[in-house]
């Protein structure tokens, strides 16, 4: 079997095992075809992956214009260093670890010492940034809520702190698991499950003066 025919969406499966093991399979097919530079599977994964990643990299730097250069960036990455893909994880992860990486050497260009201060004006005040999510397909997440909330969930995301505005995007929007967005971030566990609960705390009355419901509510 070729290395495209295991890129596909998953499935639900009647087991946990199985779901994992074709998770597995998957992960060692795009390992496979990135070492030998297979341009059809490559191909494949920008179209899969591109609007994840584009609204990932447009939360974390609140500028459309940057977000786009990266985007471009992070599959000259993929491209040059697949090989060091070992399809042990999610293929989302190590790419989404590649575009944090990404973010942060532009912040560092730009003389900023961390990823929290790339959206920092100046006295560390943060800066409430227009965020244009035009053209990003729209999350599981996006589906449940109302079209019309969408824009404004946006806002009240970007006006979180950088730390705590990336995990909620990647537990929510991505759906990635708490150790997955822990491997994304190179960050411990209990450091990440403490942002998240940070992140909602900080979240739910802003929501709620918006009359919305807080994320992950059914």
């Amino acid at each position: 079997m070729s290395a495209t025919a295991f890129v596909h969406p998953l499935f639900g499966s009647s087991s946990a095992t199985a779901e994992q093991q074709q998770v597995r399979q998957e992960g060692l097919a795009i390992s496979a075809g990135l070492k030998r530079q297979d341009p059809g599977l490559l191909d494949e994964l920008i179209v899969r992956y591109q609007h994840r990643l584009l609204r990932y990299l447009l939360y974390l730097t609140g500028n459309r214009e940057m977000a786009e250069d990266l985007f471009q960036e992070v599959w000259m990455r993929v491209l040059v260093r697949g090989a060091q893909f070992n399809g042990k994880a999610r293929f989302e992860t190590w790419l989404f670890a590649i575009a944090r990486n990404l973010v942060i050497d532009q912040s560092r260009k730009r003389t900023l010492t961390s990823l929290d201060e790339l959206m920092d004006g100046p006295g560390g005040e943060e800066r409430a940034l227009p965020l244009d999510l035009a053209g990003v397909e729209p999350s599981s997440f996006d589906h449940a809520a109302l079209h019309q909330d969408r824009e404004r969930i946006a806002a009240a995301l970007i006006g979180l702190e950088t730390i705590y505005r990336e995990v909620l995007v990647l537990r929510f929007y991505e759906e990635m698991s708490l150790e997955e967005i822990a491997q994304v971030t190179r960050t411990p566990l209990s450091t990440i499950k403490s942002r998240l609960y940070r992140g909602m705390a900080i979240l739910k009355p802003r929501l709620a003066r918006l009359q919305l419901r807080p994320l992950g509510a059914v």
